[in-house]
């Protein structure tokens, strides 16, 4: 599957979407609950902040939101894959019934400017077939001095020991454990979509050229994820 087609990619996420929780404990043995912690925790949403979670996949950031702001009331999922959203829904309905989840591309999102406090991606600026659309999008939707926080994988150079490491643990881990459920093949995408991915200082130069005021990146699970932080 080539990097950054939205149909194909949006097939693969409503496929997978019935093991993606479990999977993602699974590789990341549990630790991706405390990169998404950490990234929440940077950002920190006030209460009656209006947040926006784009490519919000089964709703896991939507609803570490809600529990830091203590309410569900001002904030959007959006996903482009319908059987994600559904899985989200169905996740928030005992406590956070009022998230509300929209299905919808991240890079033309057709909500209005300016209307949101926050905005956050977890493991979709990967997914995107426009890095720099994608920070222009952000951009707009947020109000001047709004946050937006990214947390994904991150690209190494070549034969870097960080980049050999990255590689074993896709190859040998992941794809093979992914085999085991049959989605060997949608897994192995993973290290395809890497292989164009912006390095953290590329990542902060194109934020800054979408019109964002401030971009940081912070290093996580030993320098194999990182977060982006800007300020619109």
């Amino acid at each position: 599957m080539k990097p950054g087609d939205s149909l194909l990619i949006e097939e693969m996420f409503d496929l997978i979407s019935s093991r993606y929780d479990l999977l993602n404990d699974i590789f990341s043995f549990g630790m991706h609950r405390l990169w998404k912690s950490s990234l929440i925790s940077f950002l920190d949403p006030k209460a009656g902040e209006k947040w926006i979670d784009l490519c919000c996949g089964t709703g896991d950031m939507s609803i570490l939101l809600a529990e830091k702001m203590n309410s569900s009331d001002n904030i959007i999922g959006l996903d482009s894959a319908l059987n994600v959203l559904s899985i989200a829904k169905e996740r928030s309905l005992k406590k956070y019934s009022s998230i509300k989840w929209i299905k919808g591309d991240a890079l033309e999102t057709n909500l209005p400017s300016n209307q949101f406090d926050g905005l956050l991606m977890a493991y979709g600026l990967r997914n995107l077939s426009n890095y720099s659309l994608g920070f222009k999008e952000a951009h707009r939707l947020l109000k001047p001095g709004g946050k937006a926080g990214f947390l994904d994988f991150r690209s190494f150079e070549r034969l870097s020991l960080q980049y050999l490491f990255q590689k074993c643990y896709l190859s040998f881990y992941v794809v093979p454990i992914a085999s085991l459920f049959e989605l060997g093949q949608e897994y192995s995408y993973i290290k395809k979509s890497l292989k164009n991915f912006p390095s953290g200082l590329q990542q902060k130069k194109l934020a800054l050229d979408a019109g964002f005021k401030k971009a940081e990146f912070k290093l996580l699970a030993q320098g194999q994820m990182g977060m982006l932080i800007v300020e619109a």
